[in-house]
């Protein structure tokens, strides 16, 4: 068991490690390059044109550790497969920037409609071949909750939140990947405990982002770009799912939920009051910009957060 938590771990760690380097300096050639949000905070037009993408790196990296052991553990497939065909959406959205020197990207409907098809696999997988079938595990209560055909809308909700919770906070260096590290621990720590034998993709996850941070963390040489959020967004959806533990992602992952919902809140309450706003802007990680903190203090104090409500989390297991 110790291999196949150590292994993938440094397998994906190594490859990362090695692509990167490889990568940006690729990326440069060819002129991917961040285009930065002109409405976002000043400080961050210094990084236009910093290398994006660079999520292609540890997306191999995964790859090539838990594709070991996924012929071994079933379970894994889908957590590969979202993981992977995500990241496939990201590439497109992100290609489709960089060559329109825009910030739009792939239009929201062709998105949705990417990502809609995914979930249904995911969903079929679940409800066909999963033990647990339609039923999810209430935290804190240990109760278990079968959902029967309310399933797949439940699922669906729970992909989309997340994936789109994990790509709003990839907006700092280092911020989604230091916090996406400690939701991988506790997910890997999780399906030991529970059986699930998902563990080898869920340490690979964090050997490829403990790599990456080398190259992301401030100030950031590459950034992950969709293609790497929408990948990790994958990732932390069906592997909660898988483990028959989505409701927890609102405990561990609280982070995204923040991100995503501080933005709604955002949106609704500038158009209910005409042009009033609740925070200086949004995402929350640039309100705390805008009110003075460096950006390295607000990805260390999210993922001190997030360390403690996977604590909390361990405890409703």
């Amino acid at each position: 068991m110790t291999n196949e938590i150590i292994l993938p771990l440094f397998i994906s760690f190594i490859v990362t490690a090695i692509i990167c380097p490889l990568l940006i300096p690729l990326l440069h050639k060819i002129k991917f390059g961040q285009q930065v949000r002109d409405d976002g905070p000043q400080t961050h037009l210094k990084k236009q044109g910093t290398p994006t993408m660079g999520g292609i790196a540890f997306i191999m990296g995964i790859m090539a550790a838990s594709l070991l052991f996924a012929f071994r553990y079933t379970r894994m497939w889908p957590v590969i497969g979202m993981t992977f065909w995500y990241g496939a959406i990201g590439f497109i959205d992100d290609y489709l920037k960089v060559v329109r020197k825009n910030t739009k990207g792939l239009s929201a409907w062709k998105k949705l409609l990417m990502q809609l098809v995914l979930m249904a696999g995911l969903c079929a997988y679940m409800m066909i071949f999963s033990d647990t079938r339609t039923v999810i595990h209430v935290p804190f209560f240990d109760v278990n909750w079968d959902l029967k055909w309310f399933y797949p809308l439940f699922t669906l909700i729970v992909v989309l939140g997340t994936d789109n919770g994990v790509n709003f906070t990839d907006g700092l260096d280092g911020l989604c990947s230091s916090v996406t590290i400690v939701v991988a621990i506790f997910l890997a720590a999780a399906s030991i405990k529970l059986g699930a034998n998902i563990t080898p993709v869920c340490t690979a996850v964090v050997g490829g982002l403990l790599a990456f941070l080398l190259f992301n963390s401030y100030p950031a040489k590459v950034f992950m770009g969709d293609t790497g959020s929408l990948a990790l967004g994958g990732f932390v959806a069906s592997a909660f799912i898988v483990l028959g533990e989505p409701l927890l992602i609102l405990v561990v992952g609280f982070i995204y939920f923040a991100e995503i919902m501080s933005s709604v809140i955002q949106v609704a309450y500038f158009k209910k009051t005409h042009g009033k706003r609740i925070f200086r802007m949004a995402p929350i990680h640039h309100h705390f910009e805008l009110c003075g903190w460096s950006e390295t203090r607000i990805v260390t104090v999210f993922t001190v957060i997030t360390v403690l409500l996977a604590l909390v989390g361990w405890i409703g297991l």
